[in-house]
């Protein structure tokens, strides 16, 4: 498995995650496609992990936090429930064991909160619309429901990642689909307009060097 994947931040990203090879974690069962990392099974990362029916991984501490959507099925540790929309971020320090009975897919980033981040946090995306789902003086989130033909323009001061859930939305020269990933360095704003049937798009505001 890679060690360094995307680890230069200085530069603009974008990978179809659908385009990714599933590969083997240590856990039967479970599975992930790559996205980004810095460092080896303890890695600061963005990837896609896949778990089969009835799989789940050993207990783990989240030395720099973790966070994620549920993209399908349903998720589950001895905290609670998460079903396809979820959000949730587990603090620095925090401790579970993720399973799936039923299977499930997220997107997860791992070791990329502020080390003063203390607060969990579990929210459910909306149906219709857009809707902040975490602020504070680190990072910004967002989900943003485009329209067709309707343009998304995202100021980046910090940095800037995008993971889109549905749908299609045109930038310059490049098109995002479902589970296409992007990261763009400071100073690069996002453009977008949402194309047919329009798009729904995860937006993360923070340093992307934030972590531990």
């Amino acid at each position: 498995m890679q060690n360094l994947l995307n680890s230069n931040l200085q530069t603009t990203v974008l990978m179809h995650a659908d385009e990714q090879p599933w590969i083997a974690s240590p856990q039967a069962g479970v599975m992930r496609r790559l996205l980004f990392r810095i460092g080896e099974e303890q890695a600061r990362a963005t990837s896609l992990v896949q778990y089969s029916a009835g799989s789940q991984f050993t207990p783990h501490v989240h030395t720099g936090g973790e966070e994620f959507l549920v993209l399908s099925g349903v998720f589950e540790d001895e905290w609670g429930s998460y079903p396809q929309g979820s959000y949730v971020r587990n603090p620095p320090g925090s401790q579970h064991t993720p399973r799936s009975p039923l299977g499930c897919t997220i997107f997860v980033k791992l070791r990329q909160f502020h080390a003063d981040d203390n607060q969990r946090v579990v929210a459910h995306l909306p149906m219709e619309g857009s809707q902040m789902l975490w602020h504070d003086a680190n990072e910004e989130v967002w989900l943003h429901d485009v329209p067709p033909g309707v343009a998304l323009n995202v100021d980046n001061i910090q940095g800037l990642e995008v993971f889109v859930l549905n749908g299609t939305l045109h930038g310059d020269g490049f098109t995002l689909r479902p589970w296409s990933w992007m990261r763009l360095p400071p100073a690069a704003p996002l453009h977008l307009e949402g194309g047919e049937p329009g798009g729904k798009v995860w937006v993360k505001h923070a340093a992307l060097d934030l972590g531990f």
